[in-house]
């Protein structure tokens, strides 16, 4: 039975901030966990990436935080100490995760940080000590500051685990458990992942107490790719994906567009075409530095720049709306990646266009991808920037380039016009109108001296 926010047991001032960003009700996966979350019990929440995990876990904790004017504020112990840590995998989603808390608490006097990787340590250092009541991190920033004493645990009573399998993947599982171990006044966690690992259900047994696992209706089959993304794959050379990429981007209806790649050095070099073709087109990727990043995904959130070029790194915490194609310029290394990669599009029930370029030497992996999601598309048609078939496919305007802008000239200089740079003659000054002359180089003899001793027999 569907409910409303204003229908849940929940504090006036959250109501507010809901309605305030436009969340009237809940989605699926919001309305199975609250009840239960609000309620201090330990819960699994399993969905697709784009279901509103978030709030899910976001309202919880911030309806049980205790802000400095609340009135249990005078009776609290630790005053400033953090209350309530949610762990991510990613530096974008970190920041992500903690713009939506700032956006729900901010009107009760909340106070949030997200500490993360590739920023200094002393802006976070000194936000913990004013005081804080949720902390939003990364494993590998988190567990510093807590070995340096500037982050403490021992007064958090709500742990929350977002994009587990994520965190498996990278190999902070020893990271996160170390976290949970320094937690000791834990009365609630909650833990939210898209699939369920093996070591993700033992990690589950060994730090929380009786957990109700919640699986959306639609996510029955972990390997059920959103019904609502439109998905083609094209068999595509590797000298000719960047024009199929271009005309791709000229399709009629596109919106703010993702393309995906598997190495930072693809992805930087698919950006810098893309930009001298005409398009509006950023990166995003290890190899930039985190300011850098951090721009890249504003522009594009501001729609500054309608293209973002990115590597797996980005696959998860991008959180855009309108987003109408996914592009996977690499096949993706398995079917979970190609699961989260196409999950930016069709997000909060719109729809969207996913577009896979396999090469030739990729046709064994995506047939892996294809048999273990049942795409029923294990032969990819052999598909060129020229081809009909491909304009039709995308609905591409029939006269649409490979530019958007004029290619610059290069002009390359021969020989024959290279200007004649003699060298002047050192031992006298040599003046604008009379020609240059080599000095004439003089004979020396040479004369040879013999410095090892032979000896005489």
């Amino acid at each position: 039975m569907s409910l409303t926010f204003a229908e849940l047991p929940l504090r006036k001032e959250t109501i507010d901030a809901l309605h305030l960003h436009g969340f009237l009700a809940p989605f699926a996966i919001q309305e199975m966990v609250l009840p239960i979350a609000l309620a201090d019990g330990d819960v699994i929440g399993q969905a697709k990436t784009g279901t509103g995990k978030t709030l899910a876990f976001g309202i919880p904790v911030i309806e049980r935080v205790i802000s400095p004017s609340d009135p249990e504020w005078d009776s609290l112990e630790a005053k400033g100490a953090p209350q309530a840590l949610i762990v991510v995998p990613t530096r974008e989603l970190c920041v992500q995760v903690a713009k939506d808390i700032e956006e729900l608490s901010l009107n009760r006097g909340i106070r949030s940080l997200a500490v993360y990787g590739g920023r200094a340590f002393e802006p976070q250092i000194e936000a913990l000590e004013s005081g804080v009541e949720i902390v939003i991190g990364t494993p590998g920033r988190l567990l510093d500051l807590y070995r340096q004493g500037k982050l403490k645990l021992s007064k958090v009573t709500r742990v929350v685990l977002d994009e587990a399998d994520e965190m498996l993947d990278l190999g902070f599982l020893p990271d996160v458990e170390k976290i949970f171990s320094s937690t000791p006044a834990r009365q609630q966690t909650m833990l939210f992942s898209a699939t369920m690992p093996g070591d993700i259900i033992a990690l589950a047994r060994k730090f929380m107490n009786q957990p109700v696992h919640i699986r959306t209706q639609d996510s029955q089959d972990e390997g059920r790719v959103v019904a609502r993304i439109k998905q083609h794959v094209f068999r595509a050379h590797a000298m000719d994906k960047i024009e199929m990429l271009a005309r791709i981007l000229q399709a009629n209806g596109r919106g703010p567009t993702i393309v995906f790649c598997r190495t930072k050095r693809t992805a930087q070099k698919t950006a810098d075409d893309l930009m001298e073709r005409g398009f509006r087109a950023s990166s995003i990727h290890g190899d930039l530095g985190q300011s850098a990043r951090e721009k890249a995904l504003n522009d594009f959130k501001s729609g500054k720049r309608d293209v973002l070029i990115a590597t797996d790194v980005a696959a998860r915490g991008i959180d855009v709306d309108g987003i109408t194609h996914v592009i996977n310029f690499q096949c993706p290394e398995d079917e979970k990646a190609y699961v989260h990669r196409i999950g930016r599009t069709a997000r909060a029930g719109a729809d969207g266009i996913a577009v896979t370029f396999v090469d030739w030497d990729e046709l064994a992996r995506w047939k892996m991808i294809d048999t273990t999601l049942e795409l029923g598309l294990p032969e990819p048609l052999e598909t060129y920037s020229s081809s009909a078939h491909f304009f039709e496919a995308l609905d591409i305007p029939t006269d649409a380039s490979g530019r958007m802008v004029a290619a610059a000239k290069v002009e390359v200089e021969t020989k024959r016009d290279r200007p004649v740079r003699d060298r002047p003659v050192r031992d006298r000054p040599v003046s604008k109108s009379e020609p240059v002359k080599k000095a004439p180089r003089e004979a020396s003899t040479r004369v040879r001296t013999r410095t090892k001793r032979v000896s005489e027999s």
